[in-house]
């Protein structure tokens, strides 16, 4: 008898010796879970079923609801894969339900770890699955090893995975970060090191989320030793203005729970909990020894703390251009949508998550995506890529010479790229990680992908995250744009007269600030003295009016114009009138 079919039997024999409470050495977790597979969920053993695949639609419903976690997770994901690649590990990041909503793996196995199940849209629940890294972490809400015959199904059993769990902020289950092998040592205990690479994968993970969704809120990090606290601590709270618990990573509950008693740690005080008042805060700010920043736990305990002060809320809603980086600072005016654009960018530029910038032909796409670069980690090259016409052996050409270093690559317009190029661009990502993409697309490519002209899988090695920049139309930073426009054509004393400043502020600008230069130019060309009146300015590029675009929202239009219904009506090609009536048909007021 064959070798792996001994081993089959053997293993659905164990099953039904652990169901009739016989011990066979196996952990409790495992043992516990094979019985629910079979008295809760009806599995059979004996069946052979394959990996459990969810629909396109149905993984991108998955993805769009955890595309916040995604994106945060995504840079220590990369930088994980980058650690266990040389050894053959797959990585899947997997929602709260078992889904699969990311996967860093190596492309040659692409055929094996789909048909395992270790790929985008595989579902790990344990009611399907049965007993598996993902399911039973799932279910216990702990971490996890499932090796090789731990595994329920005949299926799994070459596998070796080993998940731990990522909580929210209020402590419920958000992910689940799963890295496996297709096949792995036999004794369990070689896991040991995937183990505790998961575990602070997923700890990471929590308190960049806790960072990021408490802004406006003290956060109060901590660590039983004081040597790692600032760059890496163990856990984190956020407090409101009272002192209050209102988010926390799952390492700290673990910390605070016996502190806490038998009562959920949010909404309790944090003076109820430790010898800390919000008011002591301040002194646990940088500027002091880790060592001597003591926090001192009600049940006796001592752990080490470091306290973030709460950004303002107007620092958030309306960011000074001076609070942002060089080359982002000079990006927009005083415009509250492109500022708090920038402030997300500033914060994505030197982490290494693939970003798409999204707008209109002309509105500086090349521009944000160099000023990202120039912000992020190191010295490395940019690598600048126009997608239009080129083919599979154009991308090798373009890109083959690469290499392992760290570099930034642009590419303008993926949405024009055919399927061979696509798969040629899809395996030079994968031959770099440490490559960091950034597009520029005219389109949605997210609609491309549901249509089934991009392929789905590069466009989520290229779409961590989206930045759509606005169109001039939308702009509320208008005129200084137009003074910085002028200023750089080093237009001597020249000025705009009112009029032609009123005028070039009236136009829809369908090719956006680059037809806007271009109109400068020509008028700081022809104008004969110091003041450049509407005599000096072309004529728009595309003399005959547009249809209003549906995509228009005309409360942002309003904003852009100062609610002057005569210039939002020249922009969108109609009536002042016919602005008058959108106006009172969607209830909307001036501000005050």
């Amino acid at each position: 008898m064959r070798e792996d079919v001994v081993r089959d039997i053997d293993h659905v024999t164990e099953i039904d010796r652990v169901l009739k409470g016989i011990a066979t050495g196996r952990d409790d977790v495992v043992a516990a879970s094979w019985r629910r597979c079979v008295e809760s969920y009806g599995m059979d053993p004996t069946r052979v079923e394959a990996a459990h695949i969810v629909t396109e639609a149905q993984l991108r419903e998955h993805r769009e609801q955890a595309e916040r976690l995604i994106a945060i997770a995504r840079s220590g994901l990369q930088a994980l894969f980058r650690q266990v690649a040389g050894q053959n590990y797959v990585l899947l990041l997997a929602d709260s339900k078992g889904v699969t909503v990311d996967f860093f793996g190596d492309p040659r196995f692409e055929d094996d770890l789909r048909d395992a199940g270790l790929y985008l849209g595989s579902d790990w629940s344990e009611d399907l699955a049965g007993t598996c890294g993902v399911g039973s972490c799932i279910v216990t809400g702990e971490a996890v090893t499932i090796h090789q015959s731990d595994h329920f199904g005949l299926a799994h059993t070459p596998l070796s995975c080993t998940a731990a769990p990522i909580y929210d902020t209020g402590g419920s289950l958000a992910a689940v970060l799963d890295i496996s092998l297709l096949r792995s040592p036999t004794p369990k205990a070689s896991q040991n090191l995937a183990m505790n690479l998961v575990r602070a994968s997923a700890r990471r993970v929590e308190m960049a989320n806790l960072m990021a969704m408490t802004r406006r809120d003290w956060v109060l990090r901590f660590s039983a030793s004081p040597e790692f606290l600032e760059v890496d601590p163990e856990a984190a709270v956020a407090l409101d203005g009272s002192g209050r618990i209102i988010g926390l990573t799952g390492a700290a509950r673990s910390l605070l729970g016996a502190a806490g008693g038998d009562r959920p740690l949010i909404g309790q005080r944090i003076d109820a909990l430790m010898d800390l008042s919000v008011d002591d805060l301040p002194d646990l700010m940088r500027g002091r020894p880790a060592e001597d920043r003591v926090l001192r736990l009600k049940d006796g305990r001592g752990l080490f703390g470091h306290a973030i002060a709460p950004q303002t809320a107007h620092g958030l809603a309306r960011r000074h251009a001076n609070d942002l980086p060089g080359a982002l600072s000079s990006f927009a005016g005083p415009d509250p949508a492109l500022q708090r654009l920038l402030a997300e960018a500033a914060r994505l530029a030197r982490t290494g998550i693939p970003l798409v910038i999204a707008g209109e032909t002309g509105t500086g796409k090349e521009r944000l995506a160099r000023a990202l670069h120039v912000c992020g980690p190191g010295e490395r090259p940019f690598r600048h890529v126009v997608c239009a016409g080129l083919g599979s052996a154009g991308v090798e050409a373009a890109l083959g010479d690469l290499g392992d270093a760290p570099a930034t690559l642009f590419l303008d317009g993926p949405e024009d790229l055919g399927p061979g190029a696509q798969a040629a661009l899809l395996s030079v990502l994968s031959r770099a990680p440490r490559l960091r993409a950034i597009s520029a697309s005219r389109g949605d490519l997210a609609e491309a992908c549901r249509e089934g002209r991009f392929r789905r899988d590069l466009f989520f090695r290229l779409a961590g995250l989206t930045l759509a920049v606005p169109p001039l139309r939308h702009r509320q930073d208008f005129d200084w744009l137009l003074d910085r426009l002028l200023t750089r054509r080093k237009a001597g004393d020249r000025q705009l007269s009112p009029a032609a400043r009123a005028e070039l502020k009236a136009r829809a600008w369908p090719g956006n600030i680059r037809e806007l230069e271009n109109a400068l130019d020509v008028a700081v060309a022809l104008a004969e003295g110091p003041v450049i009146d509407t005599a000096d300015l072309p004529p728009p590029a595309c003399a005959q009016a547009a249809e209003p675009d549906p995509s228009d929202d005309l409360e942002t239009l309003l904003a852009a114009c100062d609610w002057n219904m005569a210039r939002v009506a020249r922009r969108l090609g109609v009536n002042r009138s016919t602005v008058m009536r959108r106006v009172r048909k969607s209830g909307l007021v001036p501000p005050a």
